[in-house]
């Protein structure tokens, strides 16, 4: 495993992480407590220390198997979550937004989470208006000054959302998490040129482009229902696979599994500290793992 510093934080953390929206599921499986351990303990053994879930992965779900999972080894984890949606049903959010909604989801994500402290909580996908509120971002640092968060975050809903992006410093936002895979480069020319003139940490979601970059998907794949990809019915939806195709045969280095090239090319972009692919269990784990060997 490789580590980067994540940003001015200090942290140093895995170039890969574990990203945790399939344990809330939405990803057409339900996952038990001994599913969770298994892959995390894998993790932890070739060397992985960065969890990211959210608050409305399930209603605090996902954080409830992860805490579960690390309570024993808390200290050995880097460990972020997000605030400001609310579970409701699959597929659908509520999103509290007030001062004490945005107290209540932390406190609740501790006690799933079984720890006293998140190193980094997280913005989650607001607009703009609700993104400025003052009272907000008041309570927010509170809750840091009082040890329950170490630092503030910002997964930001558009990759083209630079003007989040760029108050990071003022908002004392230290890590900025974005969509970023080979079928979708928007930060390149948008929010990664802020990040790196403001010493930003980046953690890539959708790294492998939910699944797409697997190279496991032709033209005309559908999915289950209760797939959350099940939705995504437009008609770009075999132009991305044909493209994943062009890719395959045309970058991707032969004998080298195209999920572990695409996790790795992410890596190679210098404003990148980690990449946080979703796993379903312990063999995707440690091929997510393997991607490090080509950075």
């Amino acid at each position: 495993m490789k580590y980067r510093t994540l940003g001015s934080t200090g942290l140093k953390v895995s170039v890969i992480g574990i990203g945790t929206w399939q344990y809330g599921g939405e990803w057409n499986k339900t996952f038990e407590q001994s599913e969770v351990d298994a892959m995390l303990k894998r993790g932890k053994e070739l060397g992985i220390n960065l969890i990211d879930t959210a608050e409305c992965y399930g209603d605090h779900l996902a954080e409830s198997l992860v805490g579960s999972a690390v309570e024993k080894d808390r200290k050995d984890w880097i460990i972020a979550t997000k605030f400001g949606h609310k579970f409701d049903a699959c597929f659908v959010r509520r999103e509290p937004r007030s001062p004490s909604d945005c107290m209540t989801q932390l406190e609740d994500s501790l006690k799933a989470l079984r720890t006293d402290y998140v190193d980094l909580q997280q913005y989650h996908s607001w607009g703009d208006d609700q993104f400025f509120d003052e009272d907000v971002l008041a309570v927010m640092q509170k809750a840091k000054d009082q040890g329950k968060i170490r630092f503030l975050g910002n997964s930001v809903g558009s990759n083209g959302n630079v003007k989040q992006v760029e108050a990071s410093q003022k908002m004392g936002i230290e890590v900025i998490q974005i969509i970023y895979n080979r079928l979708d480069r928007t930060p390149e020319t948008t929010c990664f040129p802020v990040c790196e003139q403001q010493n930003l940490g980046v953690l890539a979601r959708v790294p492998l482009a939910s699944g797409f970059m697997s190279g496991k998907y032709k033209p005309g794949a559908t999915f289950p229902e209760g797939d959350v990809r099940a939705k995504w019915k437009d008609a770009k939806l075999d132009e991305k696979l044909a493209e994943v195709q062009r890719i395959a045969k045309e970058e991707v280095p032969v004998g080298v599994p195209m999920a572990r090239w695409a996790l790795a090319w992410c890596l190679k972009n210098d404003a990148v500290t980690s990449v946080i692919p979703g796993c379903k269990d312990v063999k995707q784990v440690e091929d997510n793992a393997l991607a490090a060997e080509l950075v």
